[in-house]
């Protein structure tokens, strides 16, 4: 069965998360984080894109970033091979060291890009590595005490805040960030390409949805501007569903 096309972000702005193969550690000691934020600096440098959160875990790595959607997968690639090659040497291995499929999540709203924030800073102290203001792998430091790292950009983060009290009272309280509520977001706006298709059928009442290709351009506009007005689905999503050029419906969005 063939894999699913990434969901893309309207915003730019994505939930990316890095695996070691089988859930195997990638970072063994300081000098392997290190050079893992050495690479995420000229990655940054040659692509141009925004880090808003990270944090380097044990086995994994967190990264709330923007970027466009057709550099993404060179970014996360160039990071990948880069940092593996490294690896695979220092520690006389071969194969690969990273899952080969990375998870991204679509960051649409606030509401989610200030929930992942959190999640992602509370990660050391919910796994008990260290204290979130001990912990030096995560971006956390530079918003509360201002700490220059060439990676973390503030400025999204913090223009949600009216001052500085506000902004490191919102991160003071991510001791007490229940994952749970994370969790349920992410499920709460996220449909699979079957959901999807039991809406058409169900909400739009098209029972054989391969129909809507026939469909005249006011008809076919009707059923897209439906689907747009539902949170959660997707123009690339509707694109696989539907069987229709991505461009039509990026086009038919637009206009509405």
């Amino acid at each position: 069965m063939p894999r699913q096309g990434r969901v893309l972000s309207s915003t730019g702005i994505y939930h990316i998360i890095l695996r070691g193969v089988n859930k195997q550690d990638i970072f063994f000691d300081d000098q392997d984080k290190y050079k893992f934020t050495k690479e995420i600096i000229k990655t940054k440098e040659k692509y141009e894109y925004q880090i808003f959160s990270y944090c380097l875990m044990p086995n994994h790595v967190h990264l709330e970033i923007k970027a466009e959607n057709n550099t993404l997968s060179k970014i996360i690639q160039t990071l990948g091979v880069s940092y593996s090659s490294y690896f695979n040497k220092k520690y006389e291995r071969v194969g690969h060291l990273f899952q080969d499929r990375y998870f991204s999540k679509p960051v649409e709203n606030e509401e989610y890009l200030l929930k992942l924030h959190q999640y992602i800073h509370q990660n050391p102290l919910k796994a008990g590595i260290d204290s979130l203001d001990k912990y030096k792998w995560s971006s956390y430091r530079k918003y509360i005490y201002g700490e220059e790292d060439k990676i973390t950009d503030t400025e999204l983060i913090s223009s949600y805040f009216v001052n500085k009290q506000d902004l490191q009272k919102f991160n003071n309280e991510i001791i007490n960030f229940n994952y749970e509520d994370i969790l349920e977001f992410e499920i709460k706006h996220q449909f699979t390409d079957e959901e999807v298709i039991r809406i058409i059928q169900k909400e739009i009442g098209i029972q054989n949805i391969q129909d809507v290709q026939k469909f005249n351009k006011l008809h076919r506009e009707e059923v897209l501007n439906k689907l747009k007005k539902i949170n959660g689905i997707k123009c690339a999503q509707i694109s696989r569903v539907l069987g229709i050029s991505k461009k039509i419906i990026e086009r038919s969005f637009k206009n509405k």
